[in-house]
């Protein structure tokens, strides 16, 4: 079943109950008329046209040269599909799915199994359409997604808002203001940008409108019924992404369905991403549809149940190409044991130590504490990635074991218990888990945050009762990690952790009781080194015709005069066409973030966008704005829009909205 002939059909037009169309690209084998295939279904909102063109041609090809179909197919209202999109994951997108699923398999060319597949948002619906179990869905593969929408996605982590939440806002926001292609729909390309210009909505508004784990975020959350998930899904992740934490969480919830793989990765497909080592995502993908598409072979079921890269003290650097570590093989995952330190009387973390530390230390971080930590969503092993952490250090509580003279080796959730006490009732807590070189660089190996209101849980928060001690515990994010001998281990905590996390509305102060403090490890437990395969194709990604080029930034800038701290980006991909479809496109941002260092009402965010696409004699522009600023009662957000059409304004539109603060 390997290297057969296939076409592409450019665009096939799937009519929907409701007669809406959407348009899907096919990567089709060779001869599936007479000997039905498998297929596999990505769906999105990224338009196969341009958006995600150039990762679907180093995947689908393969798919289909191995005997599977392909089917990328837009969402309703984004590149060239009808309508307009009403929101992030809705019931509408996934009664969608269900429906394209039953079209794919009912084709001639079809023996009626279907997979799902995708990255991020189709890693997400893939497992969120798997769980209404429509018949002909047999498996899925979902990469750097989640299980829990409230507190594993670009929104909300513990109760704390993400900065993370006004980008992608405003990133749906400017993928949404982009025109259907006329080389596809024709004529009527106009009157549909137009209807999604007039229509689309503001996401932000959605999401702000629910600052609690309540229904909006159980719906799509597969960890509210692991237990009816109902067909096997093998979940793929990176270490450096933010959404590190679901391949464990799915191997702990249906270890029977769930199979786990994480390497070191930003937010990319496993074959073309960075930090270096790759996997050979296309034959492992390709194994897993023959299993479970068509009963062939069992290399699936002999899988072990996690496998992950085990990071093997990294330094911090301007570019990560690669990272040091191995490969581990856990056949069955079990919760780790954990290596419980505790502050010693000299306020150092030791295992069990003779005499714990005594007394309490006050922490009230610079607000602008947090600017070495990356971003939440990372796509490129640069400047997104957390830095050197000394900077942020110097605003924390740093506690720290003596040299190690014997390694210490982690995989899983760290996990900090603390007693205190707080002067105000809304405050946040940041914490990270530190792997201190000899020479004293410092690598940050996992962080957790906490708006302690959520203490007890994400539906119903309780504010802090000010000067009464709280026990409280952070979970940090899922890592592997070996500490090596001569290295340190090092707990930074800090009240802020910005722009990553945004400030309560009163800059608090925290009252710590040493003697409570417990920091646990997870310990790796019984593994096997592995190896494993690396793609065959060290590049697989196509290249596109440059017709102008681009740029990517990312700095600080600290206004001594007046306390004014702003962290910047600009990722401008450049102008590239499609050397095929003759599309050129380019999408531009530039992000904000400012606050003045004394005062948390006065942080501002702002994400502005330019998106071009264009041919002879032919061009669309648009220009979305988004921002967020607060009070001490709400929150404060903006979106505008304008649309042109060869130079001419065809559409713009603001629209302000006031969001009452829910203990946050």
């Amino acid at each position: 079943m390997t290297n057969r002939n296939f076409q592409v059909i450019e665009n096939e037009w799937i009519v929907l109950g409701d007669g809406t169309r959407l348009a899907a690209r096919i990567w089709m084998p060779d001869g599936a008329d007479v000997d039905p295939v498998p297929a596999v279904l990505e769906f999105l909102p990224y338009r196969k046209r341009n958006g995600t063109a150039p990762r679907d041609e180093a995947t689908y090809p393969a798919f289909a040269a191995a005997g599977i179909a392909g089917v990328r197919v837009d969402i309703r209202g984004s590149g060239e599909s009808d309508g307009v999109i009403d929101g992030e994951y809705t019931p509408l997108e996934l009664a969608n799915a269900v429906e394209l699923i039953e079209w794919i398999a009912a084709q001639p060319w079809s023996n009626g199994n279907v997979g799902m597949m995708g990255i991020s948002w189709g890693g997400f619906n893939c497992l969120q359409v798997a769980a209404l179990r429509p018949p002909a869905l047999k498996a899925v593969i979902s990469i750097a997604s989640t299980v829990d929408r409230y507190n594993d996605d670009i929104h909300y982590k513990n109760g704390t808002q993400l900065a993370a939440q006004l980008a992608w806002a405003g990133t749906m926001l400017a993928y949404q203001s982009r025109s259907p292609d006329p080389a596809i729909v024709g004529e009527r390309w106009k009157e549909m940008w137009l209807e999604r210009l007039e229509n689309e909505p503001f996401f932000m508004e959605d999401w702000l409108s629910h600052q609690r784990r309540d229904d909006f975020w159980r719906h799509g959350s597969t960890c509210e019924d692991f237990d009816g998930f109902p067909v096997p899904a093998l979940v793929i992740a990176g270490w450096a992404d933010g959404y590190r934490n679901t391949p464990l969480k799915a191997v702990e919830g249906m270890p029977g369905k769930a199979k786990a793989l994480i390497g070191p990765w930003v937010h990319k497909y496993p074959h073309f991403a960075f930090p270096k080592p790759r996997t050979d995502f296309l034959g492992e993908a390709i194994g897993w549809w023959n299993r479970w598409l068509r009963d062939d072979g069992d290399a699936a079921d002999d899988m072990p149940q996690v496998r992950a890269f085990i990071l093997d003290g990294p330094r911090p650097a301007l570019r990560r190409e690669s990272d040091p570590g191995y490969w581990v093989a856990k056949d069955e995952w079990a919760a780790p044991s954990l290596l419980e330190l505790e502050l010693d009387e000299a306020h150092r973390l030791a295992a069990g130590p003779k005499r714990r530390a005594s007394g309490r230390r006050l922490l009230r971080s610079p607000l602008d504490t947090g600017t070495a930590a990356g971003e939440w969503f990372t796509s490129s092993p640069d400047a997104e990635l957390a830095g050197d952490q000394r900077m942020d250090d110097t605003g924390s509580l740093v506690f720290e074991t003596p040299v190690l003279d014997e390694e210490r080796v982690i995989l899983g959730r760290p996990v900090l218990r603390v007693r205190l006490a707080s002067d105000s009732p809304l405050a946040n807590l940041a914490v990270r888990l530190v792997d201190v070189h000899p020479d004293g660089t410092a690598t940050r190996v996992s962080y957790g945050v906490l708006n302690l209101a959520h203490r007890n849980g994400n539906a119903k928060p309780q504010p802090l009762t000010v000067g009464e001690d709280h026990l409280i515990r952070v979970e940090l994010d899922a890592c592997g990690y070996r500490f090596g001998p001569g290295h340190g281990i090092r707990l930074s905590i800090s009240t802020a952790y910005w722009p990553t996390i945004l400030p309560p509305p009163h800059d608090a102060t925290l009252d710590i009781d040493l003697s409570s403090l417990t920091l646990g490890l997870p310990l790796i437990g019984a593994h096997r080194k592995i190896e494993v395969a690396a793609p065959p194709n060290p590049d697989p990604l196509p290249k596109y015709q440059p017709m102008e080029p681009g740029e990517s930034r990312r700095w600080v800038e600290r206004d001594l005069q007046n306390g004014v701290t702003r962290y910047r980006i600009v990722d401008d991909g450049g102008l590239n066409r499609h050397p095929e479809n003759g599309l050129a496109a380019r999408d531009r941002r530039e992000e904000t973030w400012t606050i003045v260092t004394s005062d948390p009402l006065s942080m501002t965010g702002e994400t502005r966008w330019t998106c071009v696409l264009t041919r002879e004699g032919w061009e669309t522009v648009t220009d979305c704005v988004s921002t967020l600023a607060c009070t001490e009662t709400d929150w404060l957000i903006t979106d505008r829009v304008e649309a042109r059409h060869n130079g001419e304004t065809v559409f713009a539109r603001s629209r302000d909205r006031r969001i009452p603060r829910d203990c946050m």
